[in-house]
């Protein structure tokens, strides 16, 4: 079983697009099967081409969060002082969102009133798609620990591809550097960044580059919105060339990824002849830098 993370140094890149477009080459290539993992647990929308059937629903509890029962506060004021946070207002409730989970409030109070409480920050689910079982989440509103959450993904997505003999986890992961990436990328055998052409893409592609050499990870980059600015493509390739990273294929800048979207399709689904032959390039690199078995055909 391998595991395919699919990263850009930042939003809006075509990273989804590309991750479903794989997945129909995948669930359509691969005789093991493909598992999907949607690991942009801060603004997850893989679901919106694989149309996901919810079979299992899990609440993600991490940290806690005190409460304050007002039939024992004397309203003392000792919590509201120690309180370094801020999060205990002036009437004696709780801020939920500037609650760290520290638990000085519940130490400090002489009457205890205030409990810790394990604290819901999403859900997480497994559910079937036409290409596949996929294991997704949502954070509640303001919730943090999206790293956490992301490890619980990825877990889930190995589990059930061990289970069930998949040949490969394929992971959409989120956009940046920062903890939710890194978790996304532990144990993968190979990461595609997709970029784009334009000076600040490429910083980020370098930021990103390094945290896949950090790991020791094998990357291939995908340019997307080729063809806009052949000086900044250029300079692009040049820094793949210089750091040895295989250039998977280039997509043109087409409005069919956005019509396709809109259908709930995967572009090798909705243009086979075109954009979906540009996708099947890539995929067959992929398969060839990841030497995936059990492929039945390519193209």
């Amino acid at each position: 079983m391998k595991t395919l993370v699919v990263l850009s140094g930042k939003g809006g890149a075509g990273k989804t697009s590309v991750t479903a477009a794989l997945a129909a080459a995948a669930a359509r290539d691969l005789s093991g099967g493909v598992v999907l993992a949607d690991c942009d647990v801060d603004a997850a929308d893989l679901h919106l081409v694989t149309a996901p059937e919810v079979r299992r629903e899990e609440v993600f509890i991490q940290g806690e969060l005190a409460s304050i029962d007002p039939d024992l506060c004397t309203q003392c004021g000792e919590c509201l002082e120690h309180c370094r946070f801020h999060a205990v207002t002036e009437d004696f409730s709780i801020r939920e969102e500037h609650c760290e989970g520290c638990g000085v409030c519940e130490a400090v109070c002489p009457s205890g009133a205030v409990r810790m409480e394990p604290r819901r920050c999403g859900r997480w689910f497994v559910s079937d798609t036409r290409f596949g079982p996929m294991v997704h989440a949502a954070l509640d509103i303001g919730a943090e620990n999206s790293g956490k959450l992301v490890t619980t993904v990825r877990k889930q997505a190995d589990r059930l591809a061990e289970e069930s003999g998949a040949d490969l986890v394929l992971v959409d992961g989120s956009p940046g550097i920062g903890c939710p990436v890194i978790a996304s990328l532990t144990g993968a055998s190979a990461v595609l960044l997709v970029t784009e052409p334009g000076v600040a893409a490429l910083h980020d592609l370098r930021r990103v580059m390094d945290l896949a050499d950090h790991f020791r990870i094998p990357a291939l980059a995908v340019c997307n919105k080729a063809g806009q600015s052949p000086a900044r493509e250029a300079e692009t390739e040049a820094y793949a060339e210089e750091r040895g990273l295989l250039v998977a294929g280039r997509l043109p800048n087409d409005a069919g990824f956005v019509r396709a979207q809109e259908r709930g399709l995967s572009v090798v689904e909705y243009d086979p002849e075109g954009l979906g032959a540009e996708l099947d390039e890539i995929w067959r690199n992929v398969t060839s830098q990841l030497q995936l078995r059990g492929v039945k055909q390519c193209g």
